[in-house]
């Protein structure tokens, strides 16, 4: 029997999973309008999803979003429509935003000393503003390096062959490169799986790992040639390309899941993503 665990908050309230039953214990404090999901023309709302201690003695929250549109991609920038508070605008947060519901997509470092504070990330999207505050509250405290239930682990990327491993949450830049407007970027990762999954996760078919790449933030648009390019199921290389229409700066966010799916169903673990950074000159 797997032990309950925080998976979400929707709509104001926090859902939880007692053996396989979902549960409402109740409000929490955040600001999620009940809006209906759209086409397009509704609002983002960022999405607290816990936090954790490092090995440092710091924190980091762990912070993904929800695109209440099902077909618009919204680009935008750091400042007035999307700010981070006290000490921002810039916390290092998304200027790209995918439709529907995305996990994990960064984290917001604080001291050990952070203690009852606060942040809110505040997004202005079709007109609309929300927000959400970012805290570390005991009750959100999240384990992503492992599933404790079954001792599942999140997948791991590697940029070269036997390269440094990049696990769970993102933090920093992954890797760097270079290339020119218009010019293909070749994407190459490897991944990897302990293939342990949760009883309730649909057995996968193939590699016990998959990938999908995506814009994080940058000046121009990005077209991936597939942007969930197949994991090889010997030896897990997988590879893409990428090509940017502007000069500048963009940091890419690449994701792997295992067999518990987006956000590890909800519960935090188990899945990877990082950022790439690529410097594009004309």
């Amino acid at each position: 029997m797997r032990p309950f665990r925080k998976i979400d908050i929707l709509f104001g309230f926090l859902i939880i999973a007692t053996t396989g039953v979902l549960a409402l214990t109740g409000q929490v404090p955040t600001q999620l309008p009940l809006e209906p999901v759209r086409d397009s023309g509704a609002s983002v709302t960022g999405a607290l999803e816990g936090w954790y201690k490092n090995s440092d003695g710091s924190f980091s929250i762990l912070v993904g979003y929800f695109n209440r549109n099902q077909k618009q991609t919204l680009d935008i920038p750091i400042g007035p429509n999307n700010h981070m508070d006290p000490g921002g605008p810039d916390q290092g947060q998304p200027t790209q935003f995918l439709p529907r519901r995305q996990w994990g997509v960064f984290t917001v470092v604080v001291p050990k000393d952070f203690g009852n504070k606060r942040l809110t990330w505040t997004i202005t999207a079709n007109g609309q503003t929300t927000s959400v505050p970012l805290h570390l509250d005991p009750l959100w405290i999240v384990e992503p390096f492992e599933d404790a239930g079954v001792g599942n682990t999140p997948p791991v990327i590697r940029f070269q062959p036997g390269g440094t491993t990049f696990t769970g949450p993102p933090k920093g830049i992954a890797t760097s490169f270079n290339v020119k407007v218009n010019e293909s970027l070749s994407l190459t990762a490897w991944v990897s799986d302990d293939g342990k999954q949760p009883p309730e996760a649909r057995p996968r078919q193939g590699p016990p790992a998959n990938i999908v790449w995506s814009k994080f933030r940058g000046p121009g648009d990005v077209t991936f040639e597939n942007a969930r390019p197949t994991v090889d199921a010997n030896d897990g290389k997988t590879s893409t390309t990428a090509k940017f229409s502007a000069p500048g700066e963009y940091i890419l966010r690449v994701q792997s899941n295992d067999a518990s799916g987006d956000g590890g169903g909800g519960f935090q673990c188990c899945w990877t993503n990082a950022h790439v950074k690529v410097t594009v000159t004309p």
